[in-house]
């Protein structure tokens, strides 16, 4: 094996990583605001969706057991998961470790969605936006690869992705609500003017 096998899968995996992040990102919004409505399912939407989400945490944890796997940089418990802890790049490693317990607070709410408030998931859950900048943040700073053009087209491509996406759900926030809200009028001026008694023709 390579003395630096543990170095690439560190870095392979925070990128193949961050990019399974962006699709979850994605795949939440388009779940949530239907833009591709009549031609989206619900259902497969929310299981891609959670199914994005756990690959998201099983290449987080793969990340971290390279850096404990790779003995070029030393990395202990503390330089994992305490901000500043680590000697090397201490302010870009605390992004990634910021961005990890973003994702065990939006992931373990997102296992927990029919237990919790659902104000509480949602205020959870929309720190999604805080996490893939935190993350994306962590990729150009800690990153070896940063000046590599490959890595530059990628990181540009997927934080464009998630703005654009983004824009989206701003713009279709109120929609579908509003659209519920016309429907419910418009069954209820219906009842009431099924049980009206029919207009009297004045002779």
């Amino acid at each position: 094996m390579s003395s630096q096998f543990w170095w690439h899968m560190a870095r392979a995996s925070g990128i193949v990583t961050w990019g399974f992040l962006m699709a979850s990102v994605l795949w939440g919004i388009l779940l949530a605001t239907r833009v591709l409505k009549p031609y989206d399912r619900p259902a497969w939407l929310l299981d891609l969706h959670s199914w994005l989400g756990a690959i998201t945490v099983f290449g987080t944890g793969l990340h971290l057991a390279s850096l404990v796997g790779d003995r070029y940089v030393h990395f202990g418990t503390a330089d994992l998961f305490v901000p500043f802890a680590t000697s090397w790049k201490p302010l870009a490693v605390a992004w990634g470790i910021i961005g990890m317990y973003l994702l065990v607070a939006v992931q373990g709410s997102s296992w927990l969605m029919k237990k919790l408030p659902k104000k509480l998931w949602r205020s959870i859950h929309l720190s999604s936006y805080a996490l893939f900048t935190t993350v994306s943040i962590h990729a150009f700073a800690a990153g070896t690869d940063r000046a590599n053009h490959f890595f530059q087209a990628f990181g540009v491509a997927i934080i464009t992705v998630v703005l654009g996406a983004t824009a989206i759900r701003v713009m279709y926030a109120g929609q579908p609500k509003t659209r519920q809200v016309i429907s419910a009028d418009a069954r209820a001026a219906s009842s009431v003017k099924s049980v009206l008694p029919p207009p009297q023709v004045q002779q």
